[in-house]
């Protein structure tokens, strides 16, 4: 396409723009993390509070009752720190996602050829129905865990469907009758701080 093309295009959609802007910046959001002690984290819905532990071994989280454990090696600044966390919800997101992938293909009747989890900032999935693929958000590990289930579901029936038409909305209501109050809670909750830039 030449810059032109491009150019008209947006400036025809700039309206739809500043309203989606509007609706990410309006959207409630997590203080900025900071990894220090007593400071709220959340696993599956609940809210956990960080205890801070600096050794010299090898780095570890772990859930004990209400605390999270974070274990760092001393020094460790905060980008190492948010690294460790969201690798360890990433596995979290895996770990869950293998069994509901086992049951909602069968259900539905499709198959992934690829799942994969890695941190986005404006999305909780996606799908790309050509290659059967379906990226995963790891902030999914921090809401419900029926949140996770009706983002697996939406994704898999976008390999029926590509858009969110009525034939879309049919299929996840034949599929997941509660699908829309799942996706009004998921919509509720917090999202993870994030500077934009613009």
């Amino acid at each position: 396409m030449s810059l032109d093309t491009v150019r008209l295009f947006a400036i025809a959609k700039v309206g739809w723009i500043r309203q989606q802007q509007d609706k990410l910046n309006q959207q409630d959001r997590e203080t900025p993390r900071e990894f220090l002690s007593r400071e709220s984290h959340y696993v599956w819905g609940e809210r956990y509070l960080m205890k801070v532990v600096e050794v010299d071994a090898p780095p570890a989280i772990e859930l004990k009752h209400s605390r999270m454990v974070f274990q760092i090696r001393p020094g460790m600044d905060n980008d190492k720190n948010k690294e460790l966390l969201d690798g360890w919800y990433r596995e979290l997101v895996r770990e869950a996602i293998e069994p509901l992938f086992k049951t909602w293909e069968q259900r539905i009747g499709v198959k992934a050829n690829g799942v994969s989890v890695r941190r986005m900032k404006t999305k909780w999935g996606s799908c790309n129905p050509t290659a059967k693929t379906i990226l995963l958000n790891t902030d999914l590990a921090k809401k419900p865990r029926e949140c996770l289930e009706y983002i697996v579901v939406h994704e898999l029936v976008h390999l029926l469907e590509p858009t969110h038409n009525e034939r879309f909305i049919k299929l996840m209501d034949q599929h997941m009758p509660k699908w829309q109050s799942h996706r009004q809670l998921l919509n509720s909750l917090p999202v993870r701080h994030e500077n934009w830039g613009y």
